[in-house]
């Protein structure tokens, strides 16, 4: 998860809901934006993996996500809705489009090597490299401790927030974000080691 877990659990503060949080953002505020990130991280993760399915390609997006986010904050109009719906709407906005992209793109790939000639991509090679990494990530979810990967899970597969899963685990809010940020930065050693 490198990169979407910068800032996890830092959603410590006043425990404002997002719609505060949005405003101050809106300001420059970049300790809203690590309680909002706190917040929002996992269902954001969650929607966009379930849209874009490749992990590498859903971090990325969800960089984007935030990027968006932290740089339009001040559209946000409490009267269109909630500030989780909002940003849940940002994020399939990019994914549906990071999707079409790299269908157009596999499609232009195709049609480049039927006129040149050549074969087009190798979809089988790229399905292995994918369960090979899939594989590795079930290896190193593996080496956590139950409450770690219980809480990883919930959080980055089914898009839970922080909260969430606290309620879910019936443990304290803080000792859910120490296990995840536990859990992450033991699963970042072991995806490190697979480079």
């Amino acid at each position: 998860m490198r990169g979407v877990t910068g800032t996890a659990g830092c959603g410590h503060g006043r425990g404002e809901g997002a719609e505060v949080l949005l405003v101050r953002v809106a300001g420059g505020d970049h300790q809203a934006f690590e309680e909002l990130y706190g917040l929002i991280s996992g269902p954001v993760f969650g929607l966009v993996r379930r849209v874009v399915r490749d992990p590498a390609q859903s971090e990325e997006v969800v960089q984007e996500v935030l990027l968006e986010l932290w740089c339009s904050a001040g559209r946000f109009d409490p009267a269109r809705g909630s500030a989780l719906s909002w940003i849940l709407t940002l994020a399939h906005r990019r994914a549906v489009d990071r999707v079409r992209s790299a269908r157009a793109a596999g499609e232009r790939e195709q049609r480049e090597a039927l006129r040149a000639g050549e074969p087009a991509f190798d979809h089988v090679t790229e399905e292995v490299e994918a369960g090979l990494e899939r594989e590795w990530v079930r290896r190193c979810l593996r080496r956590l401790t139950d409450l770690q990967r219980q809480s990883v899970t919930l959080a980055y597969y089914d898009g839970y927030t922080y909260r969430e899963v606290a309620e879910r685990l019936a443990l304290p809010l803080g000792t859910v974000k120490t296990r995840m940020r536990d859990g992450l930065n033991r699963l970042r050693g072991c995806l490190g080691g697979a480079a």
